[in-house]
């Protein structure tokens, strides 16, 4: 399958620059415990670098800045779940547009500065480190052993949480997603979103050059 997700940094979102996690003091000393703990138990928390996310084998043509290789299989396990019937049918497909979905989120994250980087980072930590991840995700299983069906039980625990934490930690994992999904113009027509006039295409060269 040709490798094509570096074509998805040239139609990257521009991602809210607002905090996506808000939680108390306490949430925040709690997470940062987490983030510290997971650190020093082997997590990977540094950014992924030069890898492709559609196949580790293949050359590789995109530079993760912010995403982990554990914050990379976290939404490999998520997305399908969050976008169930809305990604292709076809498993070449179907795995591309996650992997470019990855990398466009990985671009947006790195748009948001460093305060909100670094509650990303804390939340990613909490749900790649196992003892956090079984408490308060319930999920018992590695996220690469995780089923659609499973992460998709764990994304409504958290949405319908009354713990601050949990549910502003949805909310976090399903705006980046979101955006860097829909908002990508292979997904356009899922929204009903017809792109841009012609004529806007022909006045600003950015459109011609997305």
């Amino acid at each position: 399958m040709p490798n094509q997700t570096s074509h998805s940094a040239e139609n990257s979102p521009q991602l809210s620059r607002r905090s996506f996690l808000k939680t108390g003091v306490g949430g925040a000393l709690f997470l940062g415990t987490v983030s510290m703990t997971a650190g020093l138990s082997g997590c990977a928390t540094t950014p992924a670098g030069r890898i492709s996310a559609v196949d580790s084998r293949m050359n590789a043509s995109y530079e993760f800045q912010f995403l982990s290789k554990d914050d990379i299989t976290l939404f490999e396990a998520l997305l399908p779940a969050l976008f169930a019937t809305a990604l292709p049918e076809d498993p070449n497909e179907r795995q591309f547009e996650i992997a470019a979905t990855i990398e466009r989120i990985d671009q947006g994250i790195v748009q948001f500065g460093a305060p909100n980087q670094k509650e990303l980072r804390k939340l990613f930590d909490l749900l790649n480190f196992a003892p956090t991840r079984i408490t308060l995700a319930r999920v018992w299983s590695d996220w690469p052993s995780v089923t659609t069906k499973e992460a998709g039980a764990f994304l409504n625990r958290w949405r319908n949480s009354r713990l601050g934490l949990l549910n502003n930690g949805y909310i976090a994992l399903s705006k980046i997603a979101n955006v860097a999904f829909y908002g990508h113009q292979n997904q356009w027509h899922l929204t009903g979103y017809p792109g841009p006039p012609a004529w806007m295409v022909d006045a600003l060269p950015q459109f011609k050059n997305a």
